[in-house]
């Protein structure tokens, strides 16, 4: 037997699959990161003084040093050369939500005819896309062009491959030629940098004055449907939107929840694997996968990492189940509610704060109403996301996720707080005195001796809760699946930094004034958790009861996209990202510009589609199937026989022809008329106007689906795409 036959770390050793074909072993320690110049490779191909240099800016956050930018360049070169790529990128992340890149070539020709690969410490720090193409929102002339593609030492760079050959991926920032950013990475990095600071100057207090850096973590879960390329490429609606704009439920949908964690069919598995492979390779440290609630739902996770990092795999694993699926002859739908009716996606967004000495500053321990430390960081979390509902609902507002947001499978749009029932508790002791206890969990026996007894968490989980305590994180599950967390994490980094702000404050003036560390915290989370209270609970946020106390609490409810999006330059929120220098009061206005634009035109091409679909192929099938009907009810007669159940079909069937015929008028009227001239007037229309015209014609469309001959009806009905596998 061969070494890597036996290896411990090998998935499989060589094996075949059900249809005979070789099945490829899986060393996932080999693999891991060998696309990515990460730590190791640095340190093998570096000198040790550039090395360190580097190290310190990713470890520390200590200014990057320009003078080693041809050292790394030089090498970043030659170790993409071996890998195959002839190309490279500033790979980096425009205000519409995905990523982009403009590839450049190695080659550069030489004074003797020939060719010579040169990548030089200029070509790495710094790139020059054209800006003006992409979503400004006022921030730049369409007429002004120039825009720069800045290094981003702290996220690895890393290679793209296909069957054709390989390109090398930079991470950048991405800035107008007067320095405002033009991206979501910008302001994640500042954010990232006013928690640092923020974070640092609390644990002071707390004596830990070893401390050089905290550092945010995300853990991103990551839902998605698969389905067969086929169906997806018949669906005009999926091609132009990514959900279907017509579609009738079938009689079989996740009734009867035996998808969830079911066993994974063998084509979706072996999409699976082969992603995990990819990202593997990327150094992404993806660890979960399964199905999920609805029929070909399936979610995958990756392991804590720092947030920047996060965000960009994040952004390379939707890439990478797109990509990967193709292969399979399978598409990846990433829209959070492609079926109608059916459970929809999201992306829990798992955070929590750490420092470079390896503490968790989320994690309670064992009797969190003892661990001083815990309490006052989790206490800010607290405030800040009672200060910033508003800001929070923004960050995961954008017409895809209106469709999920509020049903009886997300959490609603009001934001709230769940602890659980030990944190919660331990609260309450605070708001009312002194903390004494904390409940303990206990073991759990399972009536059997063959079970062993399990170590019981003090208080359950709750899946409606937007934003909960999950053991030692927080879990945001508000965000959208197709959306980058980019934004949802930069606020979470900026309002917690002001948070500790303010308590540092007045922590810093009760110990000046002589108070004792145990008792001048006690007091600042005191008077911050009854002052924030409001924000926790722990019950059934999908219950229209929640919906009437959270208005009694005077917590908000912006219930869509448009709602959320008009609360984005409050004064408050204005203040708040120019205090930490995370935004300019001029970059947080052209955000909201271009989420308006873009909630805008995806309404409009959705409403367009739909038109289309309804005028051009739904009623085509459907007076096809009339005249059926209406010649088999004229040969009954003239032969005789009773064709009373042709005739009732027909009746209805013309019935919501009219229906349809009705409702498309209105739409078409509603596509011709945009509202007005500001982006602001159009997105009105399309909540007032065009989105109730395009329910009424998908009512319509529906209606006839269940009673047009199927051989006629002219798309894949639900039936076919979520349960061929």
């Amino acid at each position: 037997m061969s070494r890597h036959a036996s290896d411990s770390n090998l998935i499989a050793a060589t094996k075949f699959t059900s249809n005979g074909s070789k099945m490829e072993p899986m060393d996932i320690e080999r693999i891991f990161g060998e696309n990515a110049f990460g730590i190791e490779e640095m340190k093998n191909r570096l000198s040790p003084a550039t090395f360190e240099s580097l190290i310190a800016t990713i470890d520390k956050g200590q200014q990057i040093d320009s003078a080693i930018a041809d050292e790394v360049a030089k090498a970043m070169k030659e170790w993409a050369v071996e890998r195959g790529a002839s190309h490279f990128t500033h790979w980096f992340q425009p205000l519409t939500g995905s990523t982009a890149e403009k590839h450049d070539s190695f080659i550069t020709p030489n004074k003797g005819g020939g060719a010579i690969a040169k990548f030089s410490g200029n070509d790495l720090i710094q790139g020059e896309p054209d800006a003006s193409s992409f979503p400004s929102g006022g921030l730049r002339a369409t007429f002004e062009a120039r825009g720069y593609t800045v290094w981003d030492p702290t996220s690895p760079s890393f290679i793209i491959e296909n069957k054709s050959g390989a390109y090398l991926a930079i991470p950048t920032a991405f800035a107008s030629w007067s320095g405002e950013a033009l991206d979501a990475k910008t302001p994640l990095l500042r954010s990232m940098h006013a928690i640092d600071d923020q974070a640092r100057r609390a644990l002071k207090l707390f004596g830990h004055d070893d401390v050089h850096k905290v550092t945010s973590t995300v853990g991103v879960e990551q839902e998605y449907f698969l389905i067969d390329e086929e169906y997806y490429y018949r669906r005009p609606d999926l091609m132009t939107s990514g959900r279907t704009l017509i579609g009738a439920k079938p009689p079989r949908g996740q009734e009867l929840d035996d998808h969830y964690f079911g066993s994974i069919p063998d084509r979706v598995l072996s999409c699976m694997i082969e992603t995990e492979k990819e990202l593997y390779r990327l150094g992404i440290p993806v660890k979960t996968r399964h199905n999920e609630v609805a029929p070909s739902q399936y979610e995958i996770a990756p392991i804590f990492e720092n947030t920047n990092v996060a965000c960009d795999h994040q952004q390379l694993i939707m890439i990478t189940l797109q990509r990967v699926a193709r292969n399979h002859g399978m598409v990846c739908l990433l829209h959070e509610k492609p079926f109608a009716g059916i459970n929809g996606s999201g992306k829990h967004n798992n955070w929590s704060i750490g420092t470079d000495t390896g503490i968790n500053l989320l994690d309670p321990g064992d009797n969190p109403h003892d661990n001083l430390q815990f309490l006052y960081f989790c206490t800010a979390v607290i405030a800040a996301v009672y200060k910033h509902q508003d800001l929070l609902r923004v960050s995961v507002a954008h017409a895809a996720n209106d469709h999920r947001l509020g049903a009886n499978e997300a959490p609603p749009a009001i934001i709230s707080i769940f602890l659980g029932e030990q944190l919660e508790d331990v609260f309450n002791q605070i708001s009312s005195g002194t903390a004494t206890e904390s409940k303990q969990g206990g073991l759990l026996g399972l009536g059997t001796p063959v079970l062993p007894h399990l170590p019981r968490h003090a208080g359950d989980r709750n899946r409606t809760s937007p934003f909960a305590f999950t053991g030692n994180k927080f879990e945001f599950r508000a965000v959208g699946s197709s959306q980058s967390v980019s934004f949802p994490n930069t606020v979470l980094n900026t309002i917690v930094a002001e948070a500790l702000d303010g308590m540092s404050g007045r922590l810093e003036a009760a110990l000046s004034g002589g108070a004792s560390l145990e008792d001048a915290v006690a007091g600042v989370v005191r008077e911050t958790i009854n002052d924030s209270k409001a924000i926790i609970f722990g019950g059934d946020n999908y219950s229209e009861a929640w919906h009437k106390e959270a208005e009694r609490r005077g917590l908000l409810n912006l219930r869509n996209t448009v709602d959320a999006l008009e609360t984005l330059i409050s004064e408050k929120n204005i203040r708040l990202f120019e205090s930490y220098g995370v935004l300019s009061e001029a970059e947080l206005r052209s955000r909201e510009e271009v989420w308006f634009e873009q909630y805008f035109t995806k309404i409009n091409i959705e409403a367009e589609t739909t038109e289309s679909i309804a005028r051009t192929m739904v009623m085509p099938a459907a007076t096809r199937y009339l005249k059926t009907l209406v010649d088999t009810i004229d040969q009954g007669k003239e032969v005789g026989v009773s064709v009373r159940g042709v005739k009732e079909t027909a009746v209805h069937l013309a019935a919501y022809v009219d229906e349809l015929q009705d409702s498309l008028t209105e739409l078409i009227d509603a596509n011709k008329e945009l509202g007005g001239d500001s982006v602001h007037q159009k997105v009105h229309h399309m909540v007032k106007n065009v989105i109730p015209s395009m329910n009424k014609v998908r009512h319509a469309c529906d209606r006839l689906e269940r009673i047009t001959a199927g051989d006629l009806w002219p798309v894949p009905t639900y039936r076919d795409m979520l349960f061929v596998k």
